[in-house]
């Protein structure tokens, strides 16, 4: 295992690839931290400079497999002299990528369209609802994303999002979701009741027009800051739906392929969706998503009405079989549910401690780490996530910042991940929170 020692962050190098992607790129993406990715091996990832980090981020959710996991570089390598491209036609690899993953789905779910964007997955599942139901409007979240499309925009329940963009496309009604610690009620769970559940249909009552046919919703809501709803309501929310004929589209871009310690999110409290998109860790690092549905719903789209043109292409296609391949052979989904509750018990070891982290939440290994004022415990701060961010670069554990208040870090490393490295990250944050602390 490569040793974690401090380094000036940027390295001459990546300082240089910085100043020259100002020159030639817009400023328009996700601000990360100040290093120049070069290469990765596993868990780990080098800057240009040669300095090692142990990726906490899986590059956004993505790299479930590890960095150059060799049976995905195999895969794509076995793959890529023969096609890499065929539009709508059939493959070998497309059909069985289809069909296996087709096998794996919790529920009535039989079928599978293959894209290559999570966006693109829930473009598709909308379009799909809104046939298939006749109605317009969908119920959705604050603090919900689904991608930066515009259909997209008209369902996400952050203004970050949809801001100077003018008007989304109309029908997305948003409610409340299930974030306790920062609860839209004000009230405190358990002793609420779940009453951000009860409420909805009075959300419905006073805006909708009668014409609502689907709810979309994420399991636990990544860009909002790893928001986990409490046990239960997520199957409550399935319920609601079926008494009111909505159906039920379940955005697991991020959080399926094992990433909360099952294969899907939805098999924790055996909540059965009509559609359900998949992204992400689908391709570990090679564009693949998917909207996967009952056949039944499915059959409203007809021939050439849903179309993509990379989605299931042959190299896609390799890499999902070879997904799967690694998922079941190393037991992944198992190793994140394993790995996932001691890192999560250590880091509430560390919450007792540190009066600045307001909250630690997560399943499997998608945890989130809210911080805050020490003063009053609550009120959101930015400075003290930027100084924890910064701190672990500094010491080789790279980290993602989100959430509604920007005061939130994303712990998410690869599913392969092991005791000793998570160890050895643990304490980089326990030296970081320490120094901040003093």
């Amino acid at each position: 295992m490569e040793k974690l020692v401090y380094r000036a962050i940027p390295g001459p190098k990546s300082a240089e690839f910085i100043a020259k992607s100002r020159q030639c790129e817009p400023p328009c993406s996700a601000d990360q931290t100040p290093i120049v990715w070069d290469h990765g091996q596993g868990v780990w990832v080098w800057d240009v400079d040669g300095n090692p980090y142990i990726d906490f981020t899986s590059g956004v959710l993505v790299s479930n497999l590890g960095h150059n996991h060799p049976g995905l570089v195999g895969a794509i390598q076995k793959q890529a002299p023969r096609m890499m491209n065929c539009y709508s036609f059939p493959t070998p690899e497309r059909v069985s990528a289809a069909y296996r993953l087709a096998q794996k789905l919790p529920g009535n779910l039989d079928q599978v369209f293959m894209l290559s964007t999570g966006a693109d997955a829930t473009e598709a599942a909308l379009r799909i609802a809104r046939r298939y139901s006749g109605k317009q409007e969908i119920l959705a979240f604050y603090g919900g994303f689904h991608g930066r499309t515009y259909g997209a925009m008209g369902v996400a329940g952050s203004m970050n999002t949809r801001r100077n963009f003018g008007v989304p496309v109309p029908g997305g009604i948003m409610a409340p979701y299930a974030y306790c610690y920062r609860c839209f009620y004000g009230k405190k769970y358990p002793d609420c009741d779940m009453f951000c559940l009860k409420a909805l249909d009075r959300v419905v009552e006073s805006s909708s027009s009668g014409d609502m046919g689907a709810v979309i919703v994420e399991p636990y809501q990544g860009t909002a800051g790893f928001v986990f709803p409490p046990e239960g309501w997520f199957k409550g929310l399935e319920t609601w739906a079926r008494q009111r004929n909505l159906l039920l589209i379940v955005d697991e871009v991020q959080a399926s392929f094992g990433r909360t310690g099952k294969m899907f999110a939805v098999e924790w409290e055996d909540v059965h969706p009509q559609l359900l998109c998949l992204g992400k860790g689908m391709g570990c690092g090679i564009p693949a998503s998917a909207v996967c549905g009952e056949s039944g719903v499915l059959k409203c789209m007809k021939p050439g009405e849903l179309s993509s043109t990379w989605g299931g292409n042959p190299l896609a296609s390799a890499a999902v079989l070879a997904v799967l391949d690694a998922m079941e052979k190393e037991k992944l989904p198992e190793n994140s549910r394993v790995m996932g509750e001691y890192l999560k018990a250590r880091f509430l070891e560390m919450k007792a401690r540190y009066p600045f982290i307001g909250d630690v939440r997560g399943k499997g290994l998608v945890i989130g780490i809210e911080f805050v004022d020490p003063a009053d415990q609550y009120t959101p701060s930015q400075e003290i996530t930027r100084k924890v961010v910064m701190g672990c670069a500094e010491h080789g554990v790279l980290l993602g910042k989100l959430g509604l208040y920007g005061n939130v870090i994303r712990i998410a490393p690869p599913l392969i991940i092991n005791q000793a490295e998570l160890d050895a990250a643990l304490a980089v944050f326990d030296g970081v929170f320490k120094s901040l602390a003093n």
